[in-house]
């Protein structure tokens, strides 16, 4: 991927100079007139990047204070974001779903990106090397850039032991002054999964898209790879499945059933770019609120929050939604989707209990097993993509709905072999 001292994506195209302070001016297709989303009021500075004073050459967001104070402590503001719930407890059933890989062990919402060190390396799930740290610390996509692939392959501990730093500055804008809300994208994963198409997506979505994304390690290099195949519509979770079929990848074998499992990771950046709300806006317009400092500054808030928590947040959602009630409207389609998630992931459950027990009988030839493998494999990967995707149907309710009832389905297809 990288040649040594390459500043990941050399800036791509996406070193901007309007980055997560600008907010696009488009027209809504289902919305006569236009939806003028503006932060004029930010005064944006030209200033020079100060000098790392760290041996990995990372400016720290302690280094930027200095410059930006507001900014560094509302991201800072994310260690308020740590309630944690498990998913395990919450929906016992996945445990089966899950047998044999470290989410049957553990598996919790996220918390705030302050905790990102502390979490990889508390975590149940196992990770004997580096690539887990992929998004968690600059230090770590730094090390990337300058010294290549060989990096996912070294040794988690002493990695980690190794880094200083939780997700911040360097991740979204390098060592860049981020004059005019320019952005970088440092993960060269992402560039070279979307191609040509990194110039039509916004980059405040590519930014967070980088670590907000499916993704998986590559055999041999064990690199953290994209599936995304140069376009928005190779997002979609067909195309990626067809992706991973066709190279015959898989995260895990299930020892009960035999099958090859997928993982779905957190596919947040391509849930939102396949949805109608992508033409005119950003992950930016949504979770990082226009906030005006005591000296009247105005910037966007780093502090990462659902547009529920923050009322400003909430009311820009009426230029196209009117008067509704987007809170209730929100709850009510969350609520939606995550009981469909539980009734199909207990069809899911029940699948993977049926063919075990076939599996354990021999009663079925294994042409006639490998059949019902592929298609619990693909029902799963539906089902997964759902219930892994952050939002709970917010971002893409319809994309959501077209998963699970796609999940629901094979289920049904694979039952019926089972029982003929």
């Amino acid at each position: 991927m990288f040649q040594k001292n390459t500043l990941i994506g050399l800036a791509v195209s996406i070193l901007i100079s309007i980055g997560l302070c600008y907010l696009s001016e488009a027209i809504r297709p289902d919305v006569p007139e236009k939806v003028v989303l503006s932060s004029e009021g930010i005064a944006y500075r030209s200033v020079q990047a100060p000098k790392a004073a760290s041996e990995d050459g990372v400016v720290s967001a302690e280094e930027w204070r200095e410059i930006y104070p507001d900014i560094v402590a509302s991201m800072e503001a994310n260690t308020d974001n740590n309630y944690r719930i498990s998913y395990i407890e919450e929906d016992p059933y996945i445990t089966n779903l899950y047998e044999g890989y470290g989410f049957a062990k553990d598996y919790t919402s996220a918390i705030g990106h302050t905790y990102c060190l502390e979490d990889v390396h508390n975590t149940e799930r196992p990770h004997p090397l580096a690539n887990c740290l992929t998004c968690k610390t600059p230090n770590f996509t730094k090390m990337v850039n300058d010294l290549g692939e060989e990096v996912y392959m070294y040794d988690f501990e002493e990695t980690w032991g190794k880094m200083s730093e939780n997700t911040s500055c360097y991740n979204c804008h390098a060592n860049e002054a981020g004059n005019g809300g320019q952005l970088v994208a440092t993960h060269q994963y992402i560039v070279t999964a979307l191609g040509d198409a990194m110039d039509t997506i916004d980059p405040a979505v590519v930014s967070c898209g980088q670590c907000h994304i499916e993704y998986y390690f590559n055999v041999d290099t064990k690199a953290t790879t994209s599936p995304i195949q140069g376009s928005v519509e190779s997002m979609h979770p067909t195309a990626m499945l067809e992706y991973y079929n066709e190279m015959g990848f898989t995260d895990w074998v299930q020892e009960s059933t035999g099958t090859n499992m997928l993982k779905t990771q957190h596919p947040e950046m391509e849930t939102f770019l396949q949805g109608v709300h992508a033409s005119f806006l950003n992950c930016a317009d949504c979770h990082m609120a226009l906030t005006e400092g005591e000296d009247g500054t105005m910037y966007h808030s780093h502090k990462w929050v659902s547009p529920l928590e923050d009322q400003a947040l909430l009311e820009s959602c009426v230029q196209c939604h009117g008067d509704t009630d987007m809170a209730e409207k929100i709850h009510a389609i969350q609520e939606e989707i995550t009981a469909r998630e539980n009734e199909v992931g207990l069809k899911l459950s029940d699948l993977k209990d049926a063919l075990a027990a076939a599996v354990a009988e021999g009663s079925m030839s294994e042409d006639e097993l490998n059949e019902i493998r592929q298609l619990y494999r693909n029902a799963q990967w539906y089902w997964d993509y759902s219930y892994v995707e952050n939002s709970e149907g917010a971002h893409n309710s319809s994309l959501d709905r077209e998963c699970l009832d796609t999940a629901e389905s094979i289920v049904d297809e694979a039952m019926g072999k089972l029982n003929a």
